[in-house]
This record gives C-alpha cells, structure tokens and sequence, in this order.
C-alpha cells in the first residue's frame, strides 16, 4: 500500500536528519563548485567575458551541478538498503506484510529529497556566484528557470533511483560506498567529454539524460534553452527512472539478495 511507502519515507528522513555529519557533508560538496568557479572568475581578471574564457566557466558550472545532482543523497542511499541488510532489519521490514516494491518507493523517495535538495543548493549558490562573477549571463536565467527544473529535477530523481539500486547490490555499507563513490564518476566524466568535446551533443544525444542536462544547462546559463527539448528530456529521464525502480524491487524480491548471500 501506498502508506507503508510514506512511513517508510517518514523513518528514513528523520533516521538521516538525526546524524547531520553526512548532511554537512553533502552540503560542503554542493557548495564547493559555486566556490571554485568564483575563485576562477576572480582570477581570470574581467577574461570570463570573452568567448574561450566564458566556454570554460560555463563547462564548469554545467559539470559541478550535474554531480550535485548525485552527492545529495549519497550518504542516504548507501545506509538505506545496505545498511538495513548489514543491521539485519531488512528482512523483519519484509516479513511484516511491507512488499519490496514499498520499501524501495519510500526508500527512493527519502533519498530523492536529499538529491534535490543537494542540487537546489548548487544552483542558488551558482545563481549567487554568476551575479557577482565575470560570468556572461543573460536577464532570460530566470524567466528559464522553470524550464530548467523540468529537466534537472527528473535528474536528481534518476540519481535517487540508481543508488539506492547499487544499494540494495551491496552487501555492506562499505561496499556501497566503494560503489556510488564510482558513480559520482558518471556525470563527471561525462560532463568534462562534453566539454572538450561539444559535438556529441548534436541531434538526439541532447534526449540522453546527463548528456542531454549538460547540454541544457549550458544553454541556460547563455539564455536561450528550448522548453521542448527540456520537457521531452525530463519525460525520458523519468522513464529510465521508473524502470530502475523496478528492477531494485525485483532485485529486492529475491531470498539471496535479503539475506545477502549472493
């Protein structure tokens, strides 16, 4: 039932409010870009307003919001189900009627409020830092802004959903923090490529999420993003968001995987 997932959602923020070290954690990673990109600016001397030096920053903006996106809820999502398993009160959730479809919705939508918020912080520092920067930017940032979270939200939730699916792999907390530390790697390999390489991002790559968010936010910050091409991004990533959901709920379906012994 849909209740099971809003307890469960409920238990999971207050579990992760009560020990604030990982969220300040989290918060300083999301804060540390805006931080780099003014320093940078700053050196730069006034050169952010010229085309090169402008390309480069706006790269950096566009590939620290990306991985926002990621660090929000990462150290939610690897006590979630791994850690559940490791204290061995996964299997008592399961054997008191709660389906593996529940737990994972409740899980996914606790971590899903911590990865947006990550990315909500990200951005308002950045929108702090580009008034106050040698940044090009246009007055049609914040007519854009809606357009922007059509795109960017879906993506926080995409995050959400594939930790907690590398989560409920993992045997250990120490294991899924091996693991989703890899996976911050994914939106900034991808980001830095894009960057040095911005023809990837022609025809239907821009509908690919993390690819397609890159393309976006760049365009953002120049001010002229396509409401089209954000609300079919944001249905793609959704989807593919929807799919990892059921497959960690097949996956925590299977007696190997509760118990761990796979």
């Amino acid at each position: 039932m849909l209740t099971h997932a809003v307890v469960i959602t409920g238990k999971e923020l207050i579990d992760a409010i009560r020990d604030v070290r990982p969220l300040v954690s989290s918060a300083f990673y999301c804060l540390m870009g805006p931080g780099i990109v003014f320093m940078v600016s700053m050196a730069m001397n006034g050169r952010g307003q010229d085309r090169a030096g402008g390309s480069v920053l706006i790269g950096m903006i566009s590939v620290f919001i990306l991985v926002s996106a990621f660090l929000g809820g990462m150290n939610v999502a690897m006590d979630a189900l791994a850690g559940e398993r490791e204290r061995k009160s996964l299997l008592p959730l399961l054997m008191n009627g709660v389906a593996p479809r529940d737990v994972v919705l409740g899980k996914w939508l606790a971590v899903t409020c911590f990865s947006t918020a990550g990315l909500t912080i990200n951005l308002t520092a950045f929108l702090f830092v580009l008034s106050r920067a040698h940044v090009p930017i246009r007055s049609a940032i914040a007519g854009s802004a809606p357009m922007l979270a059509a795109g960017l939200i879906p993506l926080a939730l995409l995050a959400a959903a594939a930790e907690l699916g590398i989560s409920t792999a993992c045997r250990s907390v120490k294991e899924a923090h091996t693991y989703l530390s890899m996976l911050v790697f994914l939106p900034m390999g991808t980001g830095m490529l894009l960057v040095f390489f911005p023809s990837v991002t022609h025809g239907w790559w821009r509908l690919v999420p993390i690819i397609g968010q890159q393309w976006q936010l760049e365009h953002w910050v120049r001010g002229d993003l396509s409401a089209s091409q954000a609300a079919i991004l944001g249905l793609v990533t959704a989807v593919l968001t929807g799919l990892i959901l059921w497959g960690t709920a097949s996956l925590l379906g299977r007696d190997d995987v509760v118990y761990g012994r796979y």
